[in-house]
């Protein structure tokens, strides 16, 4: 069993050794060996070789992460180098464009000053060539100017006033402009006195047109003036005649009043009627006279009456009229 064990433990090693890549340094185990000491031993040897062979290692894998730190280093160094070389190019490139378009902007620039000096070099060309006209203009004028020139010399030494010609031009010059003020002056009064004339002529026209209202209103008042007089008068005439008419009605009334009062007081006599009516009440003085005289002539158709055919008057009026009127009672006696 500890035979099984040891060549289990065995195989199990060189399996690990396999897998770890380190070559086998000793032979395989020789199951007929008699000596487990030198068995032992020589796992012993083994595993120290396999440790060795693992130091060995990792002393390469360190030596190997050194190297390799050290070129990381490197290569970030050389990256920020590399860095700042790009940035230093970009801005070359960058100052390479801007002094590019600085240049084209002034070769630019200078071919409008070139084309501007040119065009101003053409209009200077004119500009000469129509100085030149007028100095030859000017020149001709002042040769034909020559002879007045001489004329105000001699002007001037006629008159003797002046100390030179500019002086003589000026005040010649004053008395233009003063001229010149008067015509406008002259002229503007001209204006305004023609406006003023049409101003005048359109006031008188209006005054006229107004004044022929005033005299058509003046006519049609004095017609509506005698038609109200005539109107005046003639509701005089009326009121006049209204006046005569209500004084006679009002004498007639008052003759009525007057006849009524005589008969109320005839038959209140004769018949022994009391007067306990006002002498104002006209119309109850009648009341009582009627009723008077239908008594009488009720009497009067019963004496007689075939002769005086009273009665059916008497009838007719006793039915229509009652016999008390206003407090006025006929006493029995008379009935």
């Amino acid at each position: 069993m500890s035979l099984g064990l040891e060549e289990y433990l065995g195989r199990a090693f060189q399996e690990k050794l396999r897998l770890q890549g380190v070559p086998p340094m000793v032979p395989a185990w020789d199951s007929a060996s008699p000596l487990p000491s030198m068995r032992l031993l020589l796992k012993r040897r083994e595993v120290a070789e396999v440790e060795q062979a693992l130091q060995t290692q990792r002393e390469e894998f360190r030596r190997r992460m050194e190297h390799l730190a050290q070129r990381r280093q490197q290569l970030s160094q050389r990256e920020e180098q590399l860095r700042d070389v790009a940035l230093k190019f970009d801005a070359f490139l960058k100052a390479l464009v801007a002094r590019q378009e600085q240049a084209l902007r002034r070769a630019d620039g200078e071919r409008a000053r070139v084309a501007q000096r040119g065009a101003e070099a053409a209009r200077l060309r004119q500009e000469l060539a129509r100085l030149q006209q007028r100095r030859e203009h000017l020149c001709r004028r002042l040769r034909s100017l020559r002879v007045f020139g001489d004329y105000l010399r001699d002007v001037l030494a006629a008159m003797g006033q002046f100390q030179d010609i500019p002086s003589m031009l000026a005040h010649f010059g004053v008395l233009v402009g003063v001229r010149a003020a008067l015509l406008h002056q002259l002229e503007a009064g001209q204006e305004r006195l023609a406006q003023g004339q049409a101003q005048l002529q359109w006031y008188r026209e209006e005054a006229g047109g107004e004044l022929l209202r005033r005299n058509d209103e003046v006519l049609q008042l004095r017609a509506r003036l005698e038609a109200a007089r005539r109107d005046v008068l003639q509701g005089e005439s009326h009121w006049t005649q209204i006046q005569s008419v209500a004084a006679q009605r009002t004498l007639l009334l008052g003759q009525i009043r007057m006849a009524v009062l005589n008969l109320f007081e005839l038959a209140t006599k004769r018949l022994k009627v009391p007067k306990d009516v006002a002498l104002e009440d006209t119309e109850a003085q009648l009341d009582v006279v009627l009723l008077c005289m239908q008594d009488l002539a009720a009497i009067c158709a019963e004496l007689c009456p075939k002769e005086l055919g009273l009665r059916p008057l008497l009838l007719a009026t006793t039915t229509t009229r009652p016999r008390h009127h206003r407090g006025v009672t006929v006493p029995p006696s008379q009935e």
